[in-house]
């Protein structure tokens, strides 16, 4: 209860106080290639259900094409976790926000209506679930978080077993007080851009 009380007020806050902001970011991605603003994803929520989860758009608009001509090029076969520096979809503004993590903002609103959490485990793509079964199920007692564990200790620079490990630990200790200390480790992550592409 404490959990999701604070979730409301501080996605409320932020959304308030970041606007102007996130305006800024929505302007610029329309006036840098004039695709869609944002982007949206299924992503598996809690108990196994799916959700659409939003984030302002950071790759150009055939990025699912592309992703599998460059997983295939780089020698990945599981394509829905293909991650690579200095990846080509990224566009100019793309950079940025990917950098600035401003390309989460949207993840407020998720928040609101309850898919998400602030703090949690990493978000899982269905296919993902599916591939990994018994791995998920412990990440799927509670909500996904726009930060969590993975977020501030590596992120993309982190193994899918690295990820899964912290998750799991983060689900069996938590606290609010780490939720906390979570939030406040996120601030300096994203001010320092650790683990970022």
């Amino acid at each position: 209860m404490i959990k999701r009380v604070l979730d409301i007020i501080c996605s409320v806050v932020a959304l308030v106080v970041f606007s102007p902001l996130m305006l800024g970011v929505a302007i610029a991605i329309k006036l840098d290639d004039g695709g869609p603003v944002l982007f949206s994803q299924t992503r598996i929520g809690v108990h196994g259900r799916p959700f659409k989860m939003y984030k302002f758009r950071s790759m150009v608009t055939n990025a699912e094409v592309l992703k599998q001509k460059l997983a295939e090029e780089n020698g990945q076969s599981d394509r829905f976790i293909f991650k690579m520096k200095n990846d080509p979809r990224i566009t100019r503004v793309g950079h940025f926000i990917r950098k600035t993590s401003l390309d989460e903002f949207p993840q407020f609103f998720n928040v609101l209506k309850g898919d998400m959490s602030l703090v949690g485990p990493r978000l899982a793509l269905p296919e993902e679930v599916a591939r990994y079964g018994s791995l998920y199920s412990a990440r799927l007692l509670v909500k996904p978080g726009i930060t969590g564990p993975w977020q501030v200790s590596g992120r993309s620079d982190l193994s899918q077993e690295q990820s899964e490990y912290l998750d799991v630990s983060y689900i069996e200790n938590w606290s609010i007080t780490g939720d906390l200390a979570i939030l406040a480790k996120t601030v300096l992550v994203v001010f320092r851009g650790t683990g970022s592409y």
